[in-house]
């Protein structure tokens, strides 16, 4: 039998924090002092059969998407469900690429459907369900990598853009990734939009066969890993500005065509220490750089 949920409000008196095994949330509401206590109850009470949920379904989301897929029941499986739907005849991929994204946005909606807010978040370990109205808005940092605390950028969401979801992957990360880029950010009109989409991106950022990549079989790092015996990065040495150049632009390619398919608003693709863009040219949503290795796309 595995520990209670943990339920707390963090030093600072404005977060609340909640944890159950995998899952690790940080929320913040802002508006009126009863709305937000009242927002924050419901997020606790939605949060505690969250897991369960999952696990109830677990072999059919750690199971290949297709078009012929049985559709999952629970509610949070069902938006994990349809953020890969639109990948899952170009790619392997299975519902668990947008478990984190999808969790985030459900407990943002719970809290909505109770109280109205001014602003508010819901970060799931670096992929955030956002809510903005009027005048609201969020800077938010971009992480270079997710071990390591150290920033390569800033983006700014205002209330008129569509933007309500930000998700970011990578080889370094907590889930295991066929590409190799340190950091993939997506920002879509949803966390679990953005999470598969930030997946598939991450994944494309790479340069198969290469000498400096190790790769082993997922099933070897975690046997119940939906990724099975496919062959995820478990490092990556130091690459020519050549090589850079070439994985960023397979992942770029990649971001490029579901921006037109509307999948994605924006994206930023990081590999040591090099980073390229692509947003609309007329986006609101902007993300804004002061690295001289900035490469636009």
């Amino acid at each position: 039998m595995r520990e209670p949920a943990l339920i707390r409000m963090l030093p600072d008196g404005r977060r609340m924090h909640l944890h159950d095994g995998p899952i690790d949330l940080i929320i913040e509401a802002d508006g009126d002092p009863r709305a937000v206590s009242a927002a924050y109850e419901t997020a606790a009470r939605r949060f505690v059969s969250i897991l369960d949920e999952l696990c109830a379904e677990l072999p059919l989301l750690r199971s290949r998407a297709g078009g012929n897929s049985r559709r999952p029941r629970g509610a949070v499986a069902q938006l994990m469900f349809a953020a890969v739907e639109p990948y899952c005849e170009e790619c392997f991929i299975t519902p668990m690429a947008a478990v984190a994204g999808s969790v985030a946005e459900t407990i943002l909606e719970s809290m909505l459907c109770a109280v109205s807010l001014q602003r508010a978040y819901v970060n799931n370990g670096g992929d955030v369900a956002i809510h903005l109205t009027d005048s609201s808005c969020y800077k938010i940092g971009m992480v270079e990598r997710p071990d390591r605390a150290s920033l390569f950028g800033s983006l700014g969401l205002s209330a008129a853009e569509p933007v309500r979801g930000i998700a970011t992957s990578g080889w370094r990360g907590r889930s295991f990734s066929l590409g190799i880029a340190d950091a993939v950010t997506v920002l879509a009109d949803s966390a679990s939009a953005a999470d598969a989409a930030a997946t598939v991106i991450a994944n494309a950022v790479d340069l198969p066969d290469h000498p400096a990549i190790t790769r082993i079989p997922a099933r070897q790092m975690s046997p119940d890993s939906d990724l099975g015996d496919l062959r995820v990065t478990r490092g990556v040495e130091p690459l020519s500005d050549s090589d850079i150049a070439a994985a960023l632009d397979s992942g770029v390619c990649v971001a490029q065509s579901l921006r037109a398919r509307g999948l994605i608003h924006s994206s930023a693709l990081r590999l040591q220490s090099k980073t390229r863009v692509v947003q609309p040219s007329l986006a609101k949503a902007t993300i804004d750089f002061s690295q001289r290795s900035l490469l636009h796309a």
